[in-house]
C-alpha cells in the first residue's frame, strides 16, 4: 500500500494492446510507451499520480491481449464496482484505439502484477505462404518459404522444463529491485510449462509458449530458431545442444517483433 496519507486500495487490470506504435511497454520519457500511455490516462481520470506495475514488459513493437498491471488508486475513486466500470470506460476513451484496459477489479493489498504471477503466455503467428496478407502485417511474421509443422513440433520438446536459457536470451544487466528472495529473475534458467505449434488454417501458424518468467527476447529468439529448423537448416535435435551451449550464438535469427503477443498470465 502507499505510504501516503491518503488511503489507497490495489487495482487490476487487464490490458490488450497494439504495440505497432510504442517503444516497448516499460515507461520511457521521450517516446510513446504503452506503459507511460496508460499511467498518464490513469493519473488524469484519477487526479493523482499513479505508478503500474505489470506482468511483462513487451518489447518495440510486442502486442498484448491479457497484460496485468496492478497499482494503488485513492480509495475513494475505485471503492464502489459501479467506479470501476467509469475508470475503465475513461481510460479507454482517452487510449483508444491502440490500448484498450478489458477489466478492472479490486485486488487484495498484497497482490503484484509481476511478482504474484505463477506463468505467462505467449503467442508468436506466423503467415506461411508466398503472398503476404495486408490485414496480418502488423502481428504476423510473414515466411514465405514451407515450414515443415512436423519438424516444428519435434522442436518444441527440448524446450519443456526447467533449463538455463542464455542462449535464447539477451544478456539484460539485473537492477536491485527486480531480484527477488529466490533469485529466479537474476538468473536466466526458466521452467517452460508447455510449447507447441499449431496449424490455424489459412496458412496461419501459431507457436504457443508458457513459463514461469521469460527473459529478454527469449521467444522471438525461440520462434527464429524453430524457424530454421522448419527450413530443414537445423535438426530438432540440434536444439538441445543449442540450450547446453548456453552461447546466444549458437541459436539461429530474432523472429520480428510483431508477430509477438503476450497473451496471458496465470495467477
Amino acid at each position: 500500500m502507499s505510504t501516503d496519507d491518503v488511503a489507497t486500495v490495489r487495482v487490476r487490470l487487464t490490458v490488450a494492446y497494439d504495440g505497432t506504435g510504442f517503444h516497448g511497454f516499460a515507461p520511457n520519457e521521450g517516446v510513446a510507451t504503452v506503459g507511460g500511455t496508460l499511467a498518464d490516462a490513469l493519473s488524469r481520470v484519477l487526479g493523482a499520480p499513479i505508478e503500474l506495475t505489470c506482468a511483462g514488459r513487451t518489447d518495440t513493437g510486442v502486442h498484448g491481449w491479457g497484460q496485468v498491471v496492478s497499482f494503488d488508486a485513492p480509495a475513494d475513486r475505485v471503492a464502489e464496482p459501479e467506479a470501476l466500470v467509469d475508470l475503465q470506460h475513461a481510460v479507454n476513451h482517452l487510449c483508444l484505439p491502440a490500448i484498450v484496459v478489458r477489466d478492472a477489479a479490486v485486488a487484495p493489498p498484497d497482490f503484484d502484477a509481476r511478482f504474484s504471477a505463477r506463468s505467462r503466455v505467449y503467442r508468436y503467428t506466423v503467415l506461411n505462404r508466398p503472398v503476404p496478407d495486408p490485414f496480418l502485417a502488423r502481428t504476423a511474421w510473414h515466411v514465405e518459404r514451407p515450414l515443415d509443422l512436423s519438424l516444428l513440433r519435434l522442436a518444441c520438446d527440448p524446450l519443456i522444463g526447467e533449463h538455463e536459457f542464455s542462449s535464447f536470451c539477451r544478456a539484460k544487466k539485473v537492477k536491485p529491485r527486480d531480484r527477488r528472495p529466490d533469485d529466479v529473475l537474476a538468473s536466466l534458467t526458466r521452467r517452460v510449462i508447455s510449447a507447441r505449434w499449431d496449424d490455424l488454417g489459412d496458412d496461419v501458424l501459431r507457436f504457443e509458449i508458457e513459463a514461469n518468467a521469460f527473459c529478454h527476447q527469449m521467444v522471438r529468439s525461440i520462434v527464429g530458431t524453430l524457424v530454421e529448423v522448419g527450413f530443414g537448416r537445423r535438426t530438432a535435435g540440434e536444439v538441445s545442444a543449442i540450450l547446453g551451449a548456453r552461447d546466444r550464438q549458437a541459436a539461429g535469427q530474432l523472429a520480428p517483433p510483431r508477430g509477438l503477443c503476450l497473451w496471458a498470465v496465470r495467477y
